[in-house]
């Protein structure tokens, strides 16, 4: 893990940018191929990526100055900087934003949904090396042969050896797309490999969270995204069960 990777003058070059920018450009990249292999336009992933990006970065924000609103009411500027974010607001804004693009060019959302799913998984495994360059999204203390410990200057307890759950999310994210890669033309309905992602995106999201030990927000006895992946995971079965009711898709 490295927080600063090098300076040109005054300007530093962090790890967790680097890594969001790389997982941006590959996401975008398969994304365009995997387009282009089905018949399918481009600029559409484009348009689509720029709009989710936006709203991703905005919807992520805003869920983490709700969850942290205590802190955001004291110290405003500290929450609004460049760290501290909620992956599923950034997941949730930017499918609406992908809904809102689809139906201003009369796109099929399902379809663009099952296709640039393994790509969103793809960012978010970068995101996560990113985290884990950083610090942030750290685990619980351990004494496990797989901990990590982290050094001075990131934002995770330096000198004690922590759970990895910024790997174990990046691996599972990976995992994720390159399911969601194998079983693109073996599921039958529009929109079934979406609701494949959101469904395992929720299950390893609820299991990770029990490792990690950072300040996140609670409701009850489980932290706010365990408590969303419920709910993302309720309606991942629900997408599911509802496609089996309609006619297999079509090759376009």
């Amino acid at each position: 893990m490295k927080y600063e990777l090098f300076s040109i003058g005054r300007l530093t070059i962090h790890g967790y940018g680097v890594m969001i920018g790389l997982g941006f450009i590959c996401a975008v990249a398969l994304g365009m191929f995997r387009a282009k292999r089905n018949g399918l336009s481009t600029d559409d992933v484009a348009g689509i990526a720029i709009w989710a990006v936006v709203a991703g970065f905005i919807g992520a924000k805003l869920l983490f100055v709700l969850v942290e609103f205590k802190a955001f009411l004291a110290a405003p500027l500290s929450v609004l900087g460049s760290t501290g974010f909620v992956a599923y607001g950034g997941i949730l804004a930017g499918a609406a934003a992908a809904w809102l693009y689809s139906k201003k060019h009369r796109q099929n959302f399902l379809g663009w949904f099952d296709l640039l799913a393994p790509s969103l998984a793809l960012a978010q495994g970068f995101g996560r090396l990113g985290c884990f360059m950083a610090g942030c999204c750290y685990g619980a203390v351990t004494n496990s042969v797989l901990g990590i410990v982290f050094p001075e200057g990131g934002m995770a307890p330096a000198g004690v050896r922590l759970w990895p759950t910024q790997l174990f999310s990046a691996g599972g994210d990976f995992v994720i797309a390159a399911i969601l890669l194998a079983t693109y033309h073996k599921l039958p309905h529009k929109g079934d490999g979406g609701a494949l992602y959101l469904l395992l995106y929720a299950v390893g999201r609820f299991i990770v969270e029990f490792f990690r030990s950072d300040e996140r927000g609670a409701v009850g006895v489980l932290s706010t995204s365990q408590f969303i992946s419920i709910f993302i995971f309720a309606a991942a079965v629900g997408l599911l069960l509802y496609n089996r009711r309609k006619k297999p898709k079509t090759k376009e």
